[in-house]
């Protein structure tokens, strides 16, 4: 992880803020202690689903309007309800108290940083404008493995507007092959014939 300033950015160039990568330490090295890494790692994924699958979800992490009780208890709720791990219930509970709720995001990616650091992995931000299907998911981390030459962990993120194709970040390294890109290059192109 390199800082810059008040922020972090692990090897795949996802900017987590001071406070997510305290949170992220703090949380990795707790699970590290109590032998519940891959735990809590699965558990960060599905929450990344959550967000990247549901508004109502992100719009509730972020709200400032939403009292501290009424978020804690929401967030012990959404946690049984998932079934996480008693850690990471307790670190959401923690986060919940403190009114960090909306460094959610940052903490997850500088838990998934720190974690592909570790096991010698890079981490591949993947934009696609709807939900890669598993067989998608296993031909691209075979396909970034060739390419990349480590083992690859994939953070999967949907957006509607780029149309069609992906958008694949690697460390410094970024692929756009979205149809709105190659739109946006074509329209460029059109306005310099004419």
């Amino acid at each position: 992880m390199v800082t810059r300033g008040d922020f972090q950015v692990p090897a795949d160039g996802v900017r987590v803020s001071g406070v997510a990568s305290r949170y992220a330490s703090a949380l990795y090295d707790l699970a590290d202690e109590k032998g519940a890494i891959d735990a809590v790692a699965g558990d960060l994924v599905a929450l990344q689903k959550m967000i990247n699958d549901g508004e109502d979800f992100r719009r509730f992490l972020r709200s400032p309007v939403i009292s501290r009780n009424d978020q804690s208890k929401a967030i012990a709720a959404i946690s049984a309800q998932a079934q996480f791990s008693t850690w990471t219930q307790k670190f959401l509970g923690l986060l919940a108290a403190n009114r960090r709720l909306f460094a959610l995001e940052g903490v997850i990616a500088g838990f998934r940083a720190i974690l592909a650091e570790r096991r010698g992995e890079a981490t591949a931000t993947v934009t696609s404008a709807v939900p890669l299907s598993a067989s998608q998911t296993t031909a691209l981390i075979e396909s970034l493995k060739k390419s990349v030459g480590r083992k690859i962990d994939i953070v999967s993120k949907v957006d509607p507007s780029i149309l069609g194709g992906l958008i694949v970040k690697v460390g410094s390294r970024m692929v756009d092959s979205s149809l709105k890109s190659k739109l946006q290059r074509l329209k460029l192109a059109m306005k310099g014939v004419g």
